[in-house]
């Protein structure tokens, strides 16, 4: 396994790293080291959480051994209690909580961390959605589960929970637990096996763990952090795939109060005081005063006709006053810091009576523990949060908002009614409008009926937070070393970490490892018939733009192969264009087909649905029809902002196109994207016009939402895929600017659809032979690995005729092309490829040259020899690749034919696979492009006059050197490759190898393959051994 010294930190990695991969651990490593902020975008296949983790836990090695066992904790947990442990034992190293969006994501994060050569101590935090093993209470969600639990762990409970009990003597019994990484499913596994509850294993084993992994709320929600056993001091946290944690974070900020929520609260605080007086009356238990329960309620119903109350002129616009005002209104109400605190304990209280009461313990009935939810806990969040720290300061970044919602059209003109009713077989509240006609049928369900009024209008109450970073500047106060946020999606980066009111000293874009041949991005600002591509709401209800973009699509699932993701701006504009499509056919055709059944023709639809419950089904009917071989593939029509365009990996065959239908900005008239905008345009305004304005808001999320739908395609570095942007607004440059960094350089506006047609067509018909396949490998002890090729339609056995079977050593996916010596002879001996060719991924946008305490691009710097790039081969090698060079050259001349240009013609072993299928295929098959190939074949031969060059130089080097000399002058170049070594300390050993007298042509001849930047530097130690040897 390759070890990297990055900023003096061994980095163990199971793979010869990318450069792209060097620059993001070294970002990562300055973050830990300096104690400082990083956020960090690297796309997808670019093997960012493995570098993420491999980073982080070699900088934790580095201060010292892991924790294994419990043992020695458990000893010390005998004398101490658990909070006083926590914070004593933590506190020698700093600890890493690593967090995602879902269970599924930190799965697949474990998986990683497998792979790796790094064992800490590990955890994960779920639910107990994910986690129960009861099965009485898995089968509950949410605060009915929770309630569940809860009822069950209590001991004086008549079923107690077994499973809770056994948590305590399987940890003692089995300190070694989490040594090695354990997912989710191997903590229910352990449960089920030896008993002990998974979801209080995972709590009891967080408390002593190098690194615990959790769901994004586990962190972001008060409640929650609140919950765990942290010593939070110096600790380190990732969020990874962070793309949305501006979001996340203001809503769990903010709260919406409708007034249904509010008529159960009242109803509730009712059914207390009923309850309350038949105990006291019955048994004489007087531990819950009804007096509480009835001012409760009195508060609860003077709020409801407080907010009824509220002027509102406008429905559009509803009633606006900034955040503080939320006290002002309830302390109308007598509810202020001071009353708070005793109305949440009242609360808290009734929630236990009505808890007792649903589960029968005092009645005398069956304990069903049916976890039953009280929506006076959500009256009880919604105090903490307004009243929270014992301060109003962050009321500032709020906005108090009430807004009307009327009654929908299909119950308007006849008598309604709001039923909020216990169902007696769901444990879950239910709101029914419904007719009086239907009230008999409704009730009989129900277990009693808590609020009847005539239905109007029913208004809201939102209290909504405009400063994400408010969830997470609490963080600073506690003492946290590091935030690291990353995903592969994080641009317009200025607008996410203005955001978030979080200073990032590092910042890094990173390009992907694939090379260009590999993508194909354009603007189409118009259609076949050349009508322009334009979603604003002045353009998209028109028949022309929904038939153009129509027929469009027709032609991209006609020349795509396989899966097509296609996105639209929303739900709506998306139901509009299918409906228009299955009833709008060709023009001036007499049997015309509609533009619905032309794409089908090419491609089987699915289409996103709505509700998320149907989304599962969608995607395996997507997969099915992919797979169909009576078709050529599927397309599937998604919304940007969507679960499609979310976290899914639609890699290779089922994702070989995107494309983008619109801009995705949300709707401006909504409220709280009004009230968003208004805010930050008074913060700018505050600050002297600094900082990010609502405009500018605006418009970047709905660019980050078109990257993260982008993001689908190209998911490895051996796929392809192509990026199609149907909509004029993106051949504005500023629009271009916003798109991820690795995309920007390959994106090309094309003024004619025709001119689409035709490149996008090349690009997947030169697909096979574009890059390298996909290699799956398969290796014993003893035996060889073994390579198959996967294919569009199946994976089939690489043939022995094929030039790809002569590879006996492959270059695994995660490994740079300069091998050692034995791996890059044989390549190229069998192959005739030339590894000087092989493009290596370039780091692009801000490098890392000043991050080094003045060690100048040790890590981030192309290679050396990128100017003229070397392989490291004796003379007959050198020789070979003369002679196949020559061959291809010959061969180029006697075929007139057009190159693509997406197509790299640096690699011989791609100019070959292409040369030899145009001369297969000439004959049947129209040539394109002949205008470009003199000056194609041009480069060439400029190519091969500077490889031979190259070769020659090689050879001298080869002849001049001893064997020890030579293999030392290999080491020294693979050490630059693998960024191992320092380029001055290479450079400055090649030029000691060449300071002997007769060598001295090879020390001025090296300076050539030096890159232009260095020459100084390489003239320095030239000078240097120079006047050492008296030359």
């Amino acid at each position: 396994m390759p070890t990297y010294k990055i900023r003096g930190i061994d980095v163990e990695f199971p793979f010869e790293a990318y450069d792209c991969q060097l620059v993001y651990m070294e970002k990562v490593i300055q973050s830990l080291q300096n104690k400082c902020n990083a956020l960090l975008e690297s796309p997808t296949g670019t093997g960012k959480t493995l570098c993420l983790l491999c980073a982080a836990l070699a900088w934790r090695k580095s201060l010292g051994a892991f924790s294994r066992g419990r043992s020695e904790r458990s000893k010390v947990r005998g004398s101490q209690g658990d909070d006083e442990f926590s914070q004593t034992q933590s506190s020698e190293f700093p600890r890493i909580i690593y967090t995602s969006r879902t269970h599924s994501q930190i799965r697949q994060v474990i998986q990683e961390l497998k792979r790796s050569n790094y064992r800490p101590k590990t955890v994960v935090l779920g639910s107990r959605e994910q986690l129960c093993i009861n099965d009485q209470v898995r089968s509950l969600r949410g605060k009915a589960q929770t309630n569940a639990c809860h009822a069950l762990c209590r001991k004086r409970s008549k079923r107690y929970c077994s499973h809770f009990s056994r948590v305590t003597e399987f940890v003692k019994k089995n300190p070694g637990i989490g040594d090695d990484p354990i997912d989710i499913e191997d903590l229910v596994n352990i449960g089920r096996s030896s008993g002990p509850c998974p979801y209080y294993l995972s709590r009891d084993l967080h408390k002593d763990v190098d690194i615990l992994f959790a769901p994004y709320n586990y962190l972001i929600d008060r409640g929650n952090r609140k919950s765990l056993k942290i010593d939070w001091q110096n600790s380190i946290l990732i969020f990874d795939e962070a793309h949305n944690l501006e979001s996340l974070c203001a809503d769990a900020a903010s709260f919406d109060l409708p007034a249904s929520l509010l008529t159960a609260c009242i109803s509730e605080a009712q059914k207390c005081i009923d309850l309350s007086i038949t105990r006291r009356d019955e048994s004489s238990d007087k531990s819950c005063n009804p007096d509480n329960f009835a001012i409760l309620r009195a508060l609860l119903l003077k709020l409801e006709k407080r907010i009824a109350e509220v002027p509102i002129d406008s429905k559009e616009l509803g009633f606006t006053k900034p955040g503080p005002y939320i006290y002002q209104l309830l302390s109308e109400l007598n509810i202020t810091q001071e009353t708070a605190d005793m109305l949440t304990d009242i609360i808290e209280k009734a929630c236990v009576l009505l808890e007792e009461d649903a589960n029968g313990s005092d009645s005398g009935g069956t304990n069903k523990s049916n976890g039953t939810y009280f929506r006076l806990e959500s009256m009880g969040d919604i105090l903490n949060m307004i009243f929270r720290d014992n301060s109003n300061a962050h009321a500032q970044y709020y906005r108090v908002h009430v807004h009307e919602v009327e009654a929908t059209d299909s119950f308007r003109g006849s008598p309604c009614i709001i039923l909020v009713l216990y169902i007696s077989h769901i444990s879950d509240f239910f709101s029914f409008y419904i007719p009086y006609a239907s009230l008999s049928f409704t009730t009989k369900y129900a277990k009693y009926l808590m609020y009847l009024m005539p239905w109007k209008t029913s208004r809201t109450l939102s209290w909504w937070c405009f400063n994400p970073g408010v969830a997470l500047e609490e963080f600073s106060r506690l003492g946290v070393g590091s935030i690291i946020l990353t995903s592969g999606t994080l641009s317009p980066m200025d607008s996410f970490a203005e955001e978030l009111k979080l200073e990032f000293p590092i910042l890094l874009e990173n390009p992907h490892v694939i090379s260009g041949n590999q993508i194909w991005a354009g603007v189409a600002p118009a259609g076949p018939s050349g009508y322009s591509f334009n979603s604003s709401y002045r353009n998209r209800g028109s028949i022309e733009y929904k038939s153009e973009l129509g027929n469009a699509i027709v032609n991209f699932a006609r020349i795509v192969p396989d899966g097509v993701l296609v996105f639209f701006p929303s739900y709506y504009l998306l139901e509009q264009c299918i409906n228009c499509w299955k009833t709008t056919g060709q023009q001036n055709l007499t049997n015309s087909t509609t533009i619905w059944e032309r794409i089908c023709k090419h491609k089987l639809p699915v289409v996103e649905p709505r509700q998320s419950s149907l989304f599962p089904t969608a995607i395996e009917d997507y997969m099915t029809k992919l797979n169909e071989t009576s078709s050529s593939g599927a397309i599937f029509f998604a919304v940007c902002r969507g679960k499609v365009s979310e976290g899914l990996d639609f890699a290779d065959r089922a994702g070989r196109a995107v494309v983008i239908t619109g801009l995705p900005f949300s709707t401006m008239t909504d409220p709280k994207v009004r009230l968003k905008r208004e805010y930050l345009d008074l913060q700018s305004q505050k600050f002297g016009n600094k900082g990010l304005t609502g405009e500018e808001w605006y418009t970047q999320q709905a660019s980050r939402a078109v990257n993260q739908a982008v993001g689908r395609v190209i998911r490895h570095k051996h796929d392809y895929g192509a990026i199609i942007f149907c909509d004029e607004r993106f051949t504005n440059l500023n629009r271009q600017a916003q798109i991820s960094l690795w995309i920007r350089p390959h994106v090309k506006c094309y003024s004619k659809f025709g001119d689409i047609v035709y490149t996008l067509t090349r690009f997947f018909r030169d697909g096979g032979a574009r890059v390298l396949p996909k290699l799956e490998l398969t290796q014993n002890e003893d035996s060889e690995p073994t390579c198959s090729l996967d294919s569009s339609s199946s994976t089939k056995q690489v043939k022995q005729n094929s030039i790809f079977s002569l590879w006996r050593e492959i270059v695994p996916a995660n490994r740079s092309s300069l091998t050692s010596d034995k791996i890059s002879q044989d390549l190229f001996l069998r192959c005739s490829s030339d590894l000087r060719t092989m493009k290596e991924p370039s780091i692009s946008g801000k490098g890392s040259s000043q991050d080094f305490d003045g060690e100048s691009s040790d890590l981030a710097a192309s290679s050396i020899l990128k100017k003229r790039r070397l392989l490291i081969t004796g003379p007959d090698q050198s020789k070979h690749h003369e002679k196949s060079d020559h061959k291809i050259s010959n061969l180029a001349k006697k075929k007139s034919f057009g190159f693509t240009e997406n197509v790299s013609i640096q690699n011989p072993l791609e100019r070959v696979v292409l040369l030899d299928d145009e001369i297969v295929t000439e004959n049947g098959t129209v040539v394109h492009n002949i205008r470009e190939h003199k000056d194609v074949l041009s480069q060439s031969v400029l190519n091969n006059k500077e490889e031979t060059k190259g070769s020659a130089f090689l050879t001298q080097v080869r002849e001049k050197l001893t064997d020890a000399e030579y293999k030392e002058f290999v080491g020294f170049m693979k050490a630059l490759k693998s960024k191992a070594m320092k380029i001055g300390h290479v450079l400055q050993s090649i030029a000691r190898l060449f300071s002997v007298p007769d060598r001295r042509p090879l020390l001025h001849g090296f300076k050539d393959y030096v890159p232009t930047k260095y020459h100084s530097l390489y003239e320095h130690y030239l000078c240097n051994n120079s006047d050492a040897a008296g030359i």
